[in-house]
């Protein structure tokens, strides 16, 4: 049974930064995997934050574009999001997603909160 558990949420001043990680477990060739981060703010719909595929390729959200770094360790079975520059419009819950062929599996999700 694959398995996605998001860390590094947390309430930060606007103009910080933050890294989620995203450990998988029960997954096999993790490398071969499409690995995403999304988010769903209060009374939104979640959104695209950022993918990295199997070959390292990606992909952001207009949004974060140039602030957000999304990167994968294979051998750790883990994903990250670095963010920098965050803004009070980043507030919301931070999931992880896994995606290879038609199999998808999402983890419970990390709160980010930009605040002062």
């Amino acid at each position: 049974q694959v398995q996605l558990v998001e860390s590094g949420g947390d309430l930060v001043q606007p103009g910080g930064s933050l890294r989620l990680s995203c450990a998988a477990s029960g997954i096999f060739l993790f490398s071969r995997w499409t690995m995403g981060w999304y988010r769903q703010a209060p009374g939104k719909q979640r959104e695209l934050v950022a993918t990295i595929t199997s070959g390292g390729g990606t992909n952001y959200g207009d949004s974060v574009k140039g602030r957000f770094t999304i990167s994968r360790d294979n051998a750790k079975i883990t994903v990250y999001l670095q963010m920098n520059s965050l803004k009070p419009e980043d507030t919301a819950v931070y999931y992880c997603n896994a995606g290879l062929g038609v199999r998808e599996v999402w983890g419970q999700g990390t709160q980010v909160t930009v605040s002062s």
